[in-house]
């Protein structure tokens, strides 16, 4: 019963692991095409390091930070794990932005970066 549940674990990390690489790797494909690139996380968080070329916008600013941005320009958001830029995603096409990526973690797109 162990090695069934320690297999499972180490599938769902695999599975995890490949789905996590692929969203940041597209989001760096839409980045080099132009897209807006948007860290989420607070002031301080974005202080302590973030993305080249990023503009913070963090998450409970959302509803009236992109204002001023074009709903059909392609957007990249991106926090520390993926959830909050998840929630950014969600929030933005709900408003009606048409293009947006959720890049997930800043390690995340920061281990995908092409070189």
């Amino acid at each position: 019963m162990k090695i069934k549940a320690i297999l499972c674990l180490f599938i769902a990390i695999v599975s995890f692991s490949s789905w996590a690489s692929e969203r940041s790797e597209q989001a760096w494909v839409l980045i080099e095409q132009g897209a807006f690139l948007v860290d989420v996380r607070t002031p301080d968080e974005f202080s302590q390091g973030h993305l080249a070329g990023s503009t913070n916008y963090p998450l409970n600013t959302i509803n009236t930070a992109f204002a001023n941005v074009d709903k059909e320009m392609p957007i990249v958001v991106y926090c520390r794990s993926g959830n909050r830029s998840g929630k950014a995603m969600d929030y933005l096409k709900n408003a009606g932005f048409t293009h947006v990526h959720n890049g997930g973690g800043l390690e995340e797109m920061q281990s995908s970066q092409p070189k």
